[in-house]
């Protein structure tokens, strides 16, 4: 009856297939709709449509025991009819694009109009320019060499916007480049075991196809979907698509679903891959993430209606789509906090360029009334109509220097710093191990004050390998001498070791000279492998004797019996039993115990408490985990019950205990220390019990003996930090944070919730900067959270490297230190350059100001200021923001948010070189012709060639700045500026070339550049006058800041200010593309708590019943639980749950914390869809970065 049956479903498939149209008996669409049912479903559909497993081998043309031929022509076609197993990146920025966000710049757009409108007054050329009675205003001193090139200024100005912008666009694009590259390395390396035409083989993840028969054994993360063929007491984690912790058991009969992208946490198996790339579960969600492009939600969304209600049901991961799919656009709107740098320096532009308007508009008004005074009333000249155009061009003339110093006030040079600055940082990060995804992140890490950082790989090597042991009643410090252990102990201790744990686990010689061998597998069997090498025996042989086939019976590992087992067959038909696993369980069970002769002597309780107290405990305080290993024979006849596992487990004869060390990075102690000298505190969030955790937390000296600090279980944590009803209370999380420095046992919510309670803390006057590093798919909403995400790069998964910020291609905390350093440079690079730019600027600015309202023409021409102001302040940015940063960075604390970019220290060196400048200047100006016996070049009549007077101002001037360049390498008042000078070959080349390149200027720019040579002896006085600079500096060096109070800062960033209300709702294109797919994301992370669930799910069905016009009687009442539950809109200590998708509301709710919440739940027209905006805006405002949005709402009220 059951083979009729199943050839029944057979005979009618094959019906059913001419109209697929391929030569497989399924589609691509039924196996991903199939995909897409869990459990029981899933079994019942594919009794219903196929029979069973081996039907869809059947269909799939594939041997569940020889898996495919593998023939090119066979794999081409399964590749077009099924998809290739790889998702298509999201399609990279184009160049236009990049410059298109790159000329947002507030800097540059001021820039853009003083550019736009001196181009445009210098084009326009009045009529009546004869007439000679009108006015012979005096002063117009205006060569005709100045009037034609009166365009070169806008001119200018316009090239270094465009400088700026190209850079800018260029470095994105080269780094999404290098980072594109990084990652298809990254896919490369990836490989999976497969059967093809009955060998096993290892093939690229992108080469596996539909009907391929995969292995999966332990640790393995599933490259595709697949049905599980065979295999023994295969656990699954599935947290990375459901956000379940709990392991799910499979089997052929009861849930054969393997996904991809899940965790392979104990046994082994073979699958049937039934869907890869785009249609696998993961590529679905990918999809959704917007990596597949726009017209996959088009079709889903048209699916979406047609599916109706009951396939809503069945979609736990695809339900997702169909509501965020409308929110998305709005959630684009939200606003992403600026960095700290970014802030500072967008007010100090903004406060720059304010006081170059005033200065402008002062020396207009200047002019013009002293023109207007001085024609009419002093001269006594009646205004003529004929004559209006000419006083209209002197009028547009005064305009014109107007805006000449505002040009001048307004640093051009300093976007160009920043972004050469951190361009140039992010290219030597690469070299050490930084691999920077978004560039303000590397300055962000400047101001880090806490890192929360993971122990498994990041403080440890992930290198388990045994330092101490207990065999034969001897507790050995580090290993024993082989020659020490009983013969007899031994070979069982290494039959007991190779037998019992994975095939898959073996270690292989170094890849590299001098390395360490490599471990393969599961680490902590590596470990003890590592052991049995240690002793000088060898495992292979006894596996070789004993391969996996002939193993009687295997109680693999799992979290219940902590412990692993392999039964075998012994030559005389009896058999043994051998045992390994936490030694607390272990030993329980144990006896028996191995004395020194290699003979069993009893193990009683009391023995056992002893051992606890002299071996394991020490063990554990030492940061060791500890692992029993032991053995039990059972006779041949009768043969034991296998299955009756407390039967068997038990009486067993204990070999040896094991200390196991993951061991602390030798570099992290060191790295940790420096963090903790900077100012940078730092946690470590780890799942490991809470002995261990604090003995690697002693080592790498996060905390040390006799402080006053925490170290915390999760659960602990959880109830510290949680009301009464369970809400999480940030007055809670302030209490403790503070000392918080080990939180062990956590899990991926709780690092969540710390990084989000640190971050929203207003306990300390700073607001705290927070880098977290993580590895596994569940660290994603921590990573985002955090001001900086480190993923690693070799440990990490893709959706951890999606969230982070910088990648650390070595995995190594130590790295991070570097990227604090990398981060503090950049910081002081701009300051350096902001202290040089802003001295020029002073100096110019009053030069100009004072120079057209006394002698009513500027003695620097606007040709040389340009040269002074673009030219020489590029390269100045080139020169100061490549300085290589040095170790004494790490000896401050962290400036913090609140810092003005504009130090006192720097305020007081900017103004004290304008001083020594302008006093200069302005001798040269007004008695330099006696000085020099030359002739004076003030008041020179129209059209006069270039005076020498004019150019020694000009050349003096330039020279002062070179020397002042050299002043401005030190902005801590330190007082020798030439420390390290040759260490930076770039500064030594831009300096000697801007000098050579002046030497020209002066000698052969002539009109244009309106100068004329000079002799040797009047270049010594300038030089002479430029080193006074450095003389002056050491002066302004002794003078003590404190004294100076009266010195205002600039570029503060105050709390109230960290985003000002008009940069809210700015241009979508602020928020990045992984910022975007992890608020699409973050609904499914907070799926997996499976309570929201349900209640979307069922909130969907009704929804989508409404437009079937059907309405279904479960769905009524879950509306009404919906509502009822009065704490989850009302009773939240911050309510910030915005009920229309509206941005000001956000606004106002982020500004207002605790504004009441709206009245009623119909805001919108049907409560349903405000229902559902509701639940799904909840989990967005949960992990977004607005202040008021606290993750309780979400966490207890379902």
């Amino acid at each position: 009856m059951g083979d009729m049956t199943n050839s029944d479903f057979y005979s009618k498939n094959q019906r059913n297939e001419s109209s697929h149209g391929g030569e497989f008996g399924c589609t691509m669409e039924e196996l991903r709709s199939l995909m897409e049912l869990r459990g029981t479903e899933a079994v019942v559909k594919i009794k219903e449509t196929y029979g069973d497993t081996e039907a869809i081998c059947r269909h799939l043309k594939t041997s569940p025991v020889e898996g495919l031929p593998g023939t090119a022509p066979d794999l081409e076609k399964r590749k077009q009819i099924f998809g290739q197993n790889f998702i298509p990146p999201k399609k990279p920025k184009t160049f236009l694009q990049l410059v298109w966000e790159a000329l947002q710049d507030v800097t540059l757009i001021i820039l853009e109009i003083a550019a736009i409108i001196s181009l445009g007054l210098s084009f326009y050329h009045p009529p009546g320019e004869s007439n000679e009675g009108c006015a012979t205003a005096q002063g117009g001193a205006e060569d005709e060499g100045e009037a034609e090139a009166g365009w070169i200024e806008g001119a200018a100005i316009l090239l270094s916007v465009i400088c700026v912008v190209l850079v800018t666009a260029f470095n994105d694009w080269s780094k999404e480049k290098q980072f594109r590259g990084l990652q298809s390395r990254i896919e490369q390396e990836q490989k999976f075991t497969v059967v093809r035409a009955a060998q096993v083989v290892q093939i690229p993840v992108a080469e596996i196809v539909v009907g391929d028969i995969a292995q999966v054994k332990y640790g393995d993360l599933l490259p595709a979907d697949g049905l599980f063929i065979q295999g023994n007491d295969l656990k699954i984690d599935e947290s990375s698509l459901t956000g379940e912790s709990d392991q799910v058991r499979k089997s052929v009969d009861k849930d054969p679903m393997l996904l991809s992208g899940t965790h392979v946490m104990e046994g082994s198996g073979r699958m049937v891959v039934t869907a890869v790339g785009v249609n696998s579960q993961t590529g679905i969600i990918f999809t959704l993430l917007g990596a597949g492009g726009e017209e996959e939600e088009k079709k889903d969304k048209k699916a979406k209606q047609q599916d109706g209600a009951a396939a809503m049901e069945m979609q736990p991961l695809k339900s997702a789509e169909g509501g965020d799919a409308d929110d998305k656009k709005k959630a684009n709107m939200h606003k992403k906090e600026k960095s700290v740098l970014q802030g500072k320096l967008t007010k100090l532009a903004v406060q720059i360029g304010k006081a170059g308007l005033v200065m402008s508009a002062i020396t207009v008004i200047i002019l013009v009334l002293y023109f207007t005074v001085d024609t009419f009333v002093v001269n006594k000249k009646p205004w003529l109509p004929e004559c209006t155009p000419v006083y209209v061009q002197y009028f547009v003339k005064f305009f014109i220097i107007g805006v000449t110093v505002l040009v001048v006030a307004v640093p051009e040079g300093l976007p160009l710093a920043v972004t050469i600055s951190l361009a140039y940082s992010v290219k030597k990060m690469m070299k050490d191990n930084n691999l920077v995804r978004h560039l303000d992140a590397c300055e962000t890490m400047g101001n880090a004050t806490a890192i929360c950082s993971d122990k498994t790989g990041t403080l440890t090597t992930n290198r388990m390998t045994v330092v101490q042991a207990y065999v034969g009643d001897v507790h050995y410090k580090d290993i024993p001498d082989p020659s020490s252990v009983n013969a007899k102990t031994m070979e069982l201790l290494v039959h007991a070791i190779a037998i019992n744990s994975a095939y898959t686990t073996k270690i292989l010689p170094p890849e590299k000279e001098g390395a360490l061998p490599r471990q393969v597998g599961n680490k902590t069997e590596c470990g003890l492998l590592g052991f049995v090498l240690d002793l000088k025996q060898d495992y292979d042989p006894v596996r070789t004797q004993m391969p996996e086939e002939k193993l009687y019976k295997v109680y693999t590992f799992n979290s219940v019996r902590k412990s692993m087992s392999t039964v075998i067959k012994l030559p005389d038909e009896s058999f043994r039993m051998y045992s390994k696993g936490a030694s607390e369980i272990v030993l329980k069970k144990c006896c028996k115990i191995l004395n020194g002769a290699g003979e069993p002597r009893v193990f009683r309780p009391r023995d056992r408490d002893e051992m606890v107290k002299k071996v394991i405990e020490p063990m554990a305080c030492d940061g060791l985990r500890t692992i029993c290993v032991a053995y039990r024979d059972f006779p041949g006849s009768p043969e034991p019950d296998w299955d009756n596992e407390n039967d068997i487990l038990n009486d067993l004869t204990c070999i040896c205990v094991v200390g196991i060390e993951d061991p602390v990075r030798p570099e992290v102690p060191e790295a940790i220390r420096k963090c903790q000298r900077a100012g940078i505190t730092v946690r470590m969030v780890t799942g490991d019990n809470i002995n261990t955790a604090r003995a690697i937390a002693i080592k790498c000296g996060i905390i040390h003996p006799g402080e006053d600090f925490l170290c915390l279980e999760g659960k602990e944590f959880n109830r510290r930090i949680r009301n009464e009803k369970g809400e999480i209370e940030q007055e809670r999380i302030d209490k403790i944070w503070p000392k918080l420095r080990v939180l062990a046992r956590s899990s991926p919510t709780d690092k969540h919730t710390l990084v989000k309670g640190i971050i929203d803390s207003t306990h300390t006057e700073q607001r705290q900067v927070v880098a977290v590093t993580g590895d596994g798919t569940n660290d994603g909403p921590a990573l985002k959270k955090a001001d900086v995400g480190f993923a690693m790069g070799i440990a990490g998964t893709d959706v951890a490297k999606e969230a982070s910020d910088i990648i650390l291609t070595d995995d190594n905390f130590s790295s991070i230190v570097k990227a604090v350093m990398w981060g503090r440079n950049v910081y002081d690079s701009i300051s350096k350059f902001l202290q040089f730019q802003l001295t020029v600027n002073v100096v110019a600015v009053i030069v100009a100001f004072t120079g057209a309202c006394i002698t009513q023409d500027s003695p620097l021409k606007a040709v040389q200021m340009l040269w002074v102001n673009l030219i020489m302040d590029t390269f100045a940015s080139l020169a100061l923001a490549t300085e290589p940063p040095t170790e004494t960075l790490l000896l401050r604390k962290p400036y913090g948010r609140n810092k003005p970019l504009i130090s006192r220290t720097m305020m007081k060196n900017i103004l004290g070189h304008a001083v020594y400048q302008l006093t200069l200047i302005f001798t040269l100006l007004f008695v330099g012709e006696k000085m020099f016996q030359i002739d004076s070049g003030r008041n020179a009549p129209l059209h006069s060639p270039p005076s020498e007077h004019y150019t020694i101002i000009f050349n003096t001037f330039v020279m002062m700045q070179l020397f002042n360049e050299i002043n401005a390498r030190k902005i801590h008042g330190e007082r020798n500026v030439f420390d390290g000078i040759f260490r930076n070959p770039i500064f030594c080349t831009i300096v000697l070339g801007t000098f050579a390149i002046q030497i020209v200027i002066v000698q052969f720019g002539g009109k244009p550049f309106s100068c004329s040579p000079l002799q040797l002896d009047q270049w010594m006085w300038c030089i002479f006058i430029g080193l006074g600079e450095l003389v002056w500096g050491q002066v302004i060096a002794t003078i003590p800041t404190s004294r100076l109070k009266f010195l205002k800062e600039a570029g503060r960033l105050t709390q109230k200010e960290e985003i000002p209300e008009e940069e809210l709702n700015e241009d979508v294109e602020e928020i990045d593309h992984a910022e975007r797919e992890l608020r699409r994301g973050q609904i499914l992370w907070f799926r997996g708590l499976n309570r929201i669930q349900t209640q979307i799910r069922v909130v969907k069905a009704f929804r989508s019943s409404l437009y079937e016009g059907l309405e279904k009687p479960e769905s009524r009442t879950s509306i009404h639980n919906f509502m009822a539950h009065p704490e989850f809109r009302i009773e939240d200590s911050q309510p910030h749950i915005p009920l229309i998708d509206d941005t000001d509301l956000e606004e106002d709710a982020a500004l207002k914390q605790n504004s009441s919440p709206p009245s009623s739940l119909n805001k919108n027209n049907s409560a349903i869809d405000s229902g559902i905006n509701l639940t799904t805006d909840t989990s967005k405002s949960a992990t977004s970065s607005s202040p008021g949005s606290p993750i309780h709402s979400l966490e207890t009220s379902l």
